[in-house]
Formats: structure tokens, sequence, C-alpha cells
């Protein structure tokens, strides 16, 4: 690497950290920060986009505070449901879909603050946030201040996590975090091939898969260990209601007994 490079990049470094420290007293800052607590009390659904989700279990959520990510916009034709909180941070994802994603017609999009800064993307309703990377091989913080940053998990679930955490939710359920992929890539670099898994709800979803991430589930499996020990000792419940899926993190809940508002009966 050239010298010059080098300089540019501890300056790019350097420029980052300067506009990170003054993130809380911008627009942006204050937007985030009043997300606090403004569900005290109350439950969610997060939203994954595995195999397992359908459009049946979503109408039952059109009551419900739900976070929903990327692409989810392919069950938008199956289904009257859609999110309250609408997440993506995946740069390849939103490159190859930005369109679609700037088109979504809902009140709260959440992206990670790097997209404006340095690719010059903006969104129709965008809020933006710091995102936080570590180191892979151990498990990363949990955010107790989304303002000043949301830790990177290898998956959007885990900053969904944060999010709901910050804004007062104390029952939190994964509805579609399948956990598993047909292609996938461990911590040693190896790619792990299984023929019988599918990637998402509907092939259209990765028709681009080849231009995307390897999922590599072993960080992702982290975040959600640091999640749970976070929501452990603040009296958080998170409870998983995938239908299937290999995610043993959390308490395993049957979906279909979970009493929704919009099932109630008036007589």
């Amino acid at each position: 690497m050239s010298v010059k490079k080098i300089i540019q990049g501890h300056q790019y470094k350097l420029k980052t950290l300067t506009k990170n420290l003054l993130f809380p007293y911008t627009r942006n800052g204050k937007k985030l920060e009043e997300l606090k607590n403004v569900q005290e009390g109350k439950r969610c659904f997060i939203i994954g986009n595995g195999p397992s989700l359908t459009a049946q279990d979503l109408d039952k959520l059109k009551s419900e505070i739900t976070f929903a990510f990327n692409r989810i916009y392919f069950m938008f034709n199956k289904t009257d449901w859609r999110p309250t909180y609408y997440c993506s941070e995946d740069d390849k994802t939103i490159f190859n879909s930005r369109k679609e994603i700037n088109n979504l017609n809902l009140d709260y999009k959440l992206f990670p603050i790097n997209f404006p800064r340095d690719y010059n993307i903006h969104f129709d309703q965008g809020m933006y946030y710091i995102l936080k990377f570590g180191d892979k091989q151990n498990e990363p913080m949990f955010s107790k201040d989304i303002v000043r940053g949301i830790y990177w998990g290898n998956t959007v679930a885990y900053t969904a996590i944060q999010l709901a955490v910050y804004m007062g939710f104390k029952e939190i359920y994964l509805l579609g975090v399948d956990h598993n992929f047909s292609k996938m890539i461990n911590n040693k670099g190896e790619v792990i091939i299984d023929k019988t898994a599918k990637d998402y709800f509907t092939n259209e979803y990765n028709s681009d898969k080849e231009d995307l991430y390897i999922p590599n589930v072993e960080v992702s499996t982290k975040a959600f260990k640091a999640a749970k020990k976070y929501a452990d000792k603040n009296n958080i419940k998170i409870y998983n209601a995938t239908r299937g899926g290999k995610l043993e993190v959390f308490e395993r809940v049957d979906f279909d007994k979970i009493f929704f508002e919009n099932e109630r009966l008036t007589v």
C-alpha cells in the first residue's frame, strides 16, 4: 500500500471519528433520541425473511408493532400487513435495491449513516444511525444508547433488537429467523453447502445471490447470544416464534398460541 493511501486511510478514520462524536447533536441524532422509550413496556415482533415466513402469519400481525428488513417488500403483494419499522444495512443489498427501498411508503426506515456519508445514497423518510463494527471472533457489544451507535452482529435482526430495547419493548418475538442458508461461510473461511436448505420466503428474494455476501451464522449466533445476555440482565424477554429453523439461542414459543388483538371477536 502506498504512503498516499495510508495517509488517506488515516484521514478518513479521523474524519469519521469526528463526525461520530458530533452525531448526537445533529438532526439525525436527535431523531433517534426521540425513539427513547416510545414503546415502553410493549411487545414487538422482529420479522426475518426466512423460508418459514408466510403471508398468513403476517396477516395476524397487522395490529402489532413489527420490524422488518431488506427485501421484505416481496411479500407485500400477498398481505395488507406492513412493518412499523423497516431497517436495511447490507451494502450490497442496498446498492442492488436502492430504488425499491426508496419507494417503500413507510413511516420509519432506518439505515447506517455511512450510506449518505460515503455513497451519497439518501432515502425518503430515512433515519440514520452509526453502525459500529467489532472483531467478528468475539461477541459484539450491545448498545445502551443507539444515538451513539448500534453494534454490528452480521444480521440486521441484531440491529433491530438493539433498537427495540432502546424503544422500551419488554417482550420481543422473532419470526421467520430461520438462521440457516443453502450456502454459508464459517469463521475459518470454509464455505458450507446445504442443498436441502432454502434461503428466503421466495426465490425471487436473492435472484442476484452471486453478487451478495455469503452469510456467516457463526458470527450472527454470537450476536444473538449477546442480545440474550443483555435481555436477561435487564428483565427483557426475547422469544423465538419461528416455525422451525436452526436458531436455538432464545426460548421457543408456538406462534399459533400467541394471542393477537385482531383475533378478538365482537359479540
